[in-house]
């Protein structure tokens, strides 16, 4: 990186902090407990909870018929070669008793082994389901994790690769689910993690409330307003073409 900011005349960075501390404001779609808590944090480092937005969907009509708690099983939506979380979630939640919902997104849903209680989509609005859901066994992408903890839904969480690891441990430390590595994922641990993980519903809440007090877009949009000037007040700026 240095040689190119030499180009431009830019001084040298040391760290990749360097880099992003250099903004005037340094917004985290995050927030503690989930991020680990510190005292140090730079008075231009603003928390502010995750994005949440997602399209306005109908709640799927056989939703509203399921009795049984609801466990969502959700794979990456990029490649991850994670079919096997789809594959053991199959394996070890077909007959128990809960409503089990499964979304391949990426993965082949070809073959996957199925039960009365065990619904497969490839595609489906989270936000419906997370209304109802007693737990959520995913692949422990920073996307649908904090979504699910937003919804004071506790997590199983099942890293593959990438930041999987480091989501899973804050899962972790915030008492807010359970941390089950890929090399160890088997039906006979993956029951047991879903259980352990319903009981921790107040370590869920715990960070759903403090994601809700951080603010979200709203927080973010206020930081903006801070170093721009601009208010909602402030004319909207146009652009003319000639």
């Amino acid at each position: 990186m240095n040689p190119i900011r030499s180009e431009i005349g830019l001084p040298p960075v040391a760290t990749i902090e360097d880099v992003y501390l250099a903004a005037s404001v340094v917004i985290a779609y995050t927030a503690e407990p989930f991020e680990y808590p510190r005292s140090d944090w730079p008075a231009k480092l603003r928390l502010v909870g995750p994005g949440l937005w997602e399209p306005r969907a109908d709640t799927p009509p056989w939703l509203e018929e399921l009795r049984q708690p609801l466990v969502l099983v959700t794979c990456s939506t990029l490649f991850q070669n994670d079919r096997r979380l789809a594959e053991v979630a199959c394996e070890a939640l077909g007959g128990a008793p809960f409503e089990v919902v499964v979304t391949t997104a990426d993965v082949d849903s070809t073959d996957l082994q199925t039960a009365p209680n065990v619904r497969i989509e490839r595609f489906l609005p989270h936000a419906p389901l997370l209304e109802r859901a007693a737990c959520v066994v995913c692949h422990a992408g920073m996307g649908i994790t904090q979504k699910s903890l937003a919804h004071s839904v506790p997590v199983v969480a099942v890293p593959f690769g990438r930041d999987q690891p480091e989501v899973a441990r804050r899962v972790e430390v915030a008492g807010a689910g359970i941390r089950l590595p890929a090399r160890k994922l088997t039906s006979d641990r993956l029951l047991p993690a879903v259980h352990r993980a319903i009981e921790l519903r107040p370590g869920a809440e715990r960070v759903a409330s403090a994601f809700a007090a951080a603010g979200g877009a709203t927080a973010a949009a206020d930081a903006l307003d801070e170093i721009t000037g601009l208010g909602a007040s402030a004319p909207i700026p146009t652009t003319t073409r000639s």
